[in-house]
């Protein structure tokens, strides 16, 4: 089902990150070893208690993969990656990803910040976005945010039209941020 917004395009100005506050943000799986990633999954699995214990055994394959694929698109569109993985966060804020963790935070850092060369974007979280094969003409791309605004014309904000998940796997558009530097600043 395609969402058609007919009044003004919003673009919201920031990009948001949620992460376990006794972690901190930005904590990537895909910047560590295989071996390390896999035993911070297996006891995530064991706890049982976020969102990410549900995670498959094939997890860390198939998100490398995916990566790898979004970040080859990305370059094709003239983006222009500093890092090999990406950091991910939301246009925009979603107050159901803060639920995944025990203690949730929500940081924001405003879209100026990111130099457009560096952040790619799927309507949707990356492996629905680019796994599913349901018609849908947003799955398998990625975007630009010089895309943004006709995307969010064409088809809303999923945090407007979907914000509690009836409507398909679409919840958020979401960021790969494929440069450290506006992230260091913002911690600083």
């Amino acid at each position: 089902m395609t969402h058609r917004i007919t009044a003004t395009c919003y673009l919201p100005d920031f990009l948001a990150h949620y992460y376990e506050r006794a972690h901190g943000p930005f904590r990537n799986l895909s910047d560590l070893p295989p071996e390390e990633a896999e035993h911070i999954l297996d006891n995530i699995r064991s706890a049982g208690d976020v969102f990410a214990s549900k995670r498959s055994a094939d997890y860390m394959r198939v998100r490398t993969e995916l990566e790898q694929r979004v970040r080859t698109l990305f370059i094709q569109k003239g983006g222009k990656p500093q890092r090999h993985t990406p950091h991910y966060m939301i246009l925009g804020a979603c107050p159901w990803l803060q639920a995944w963790y025990r203690e949730g935070c929500e940081l924001r850092i405003p879209l100026v910040t990111f130099d457009p060369s560096t952040v790619s974007f799927t309507y949707g979280d990356t492996f629905p976005a680019m796994r599913y094969q349901d018609g849908k003409p947003y799955r398998g791309q990625v975007y630009t945010l010089e895309e943004l605004p006709a995307l969010i014309h064409t088809h809303g904000l999923p945090q407007d039209w979907n914000h509690d998940g009836k409507s398909g796997p679409e919840r958020y558009i979401e960021a790969q941020v494929w440069d450290d530097q506006p992230l260091q600043a913002s911690l600083r």
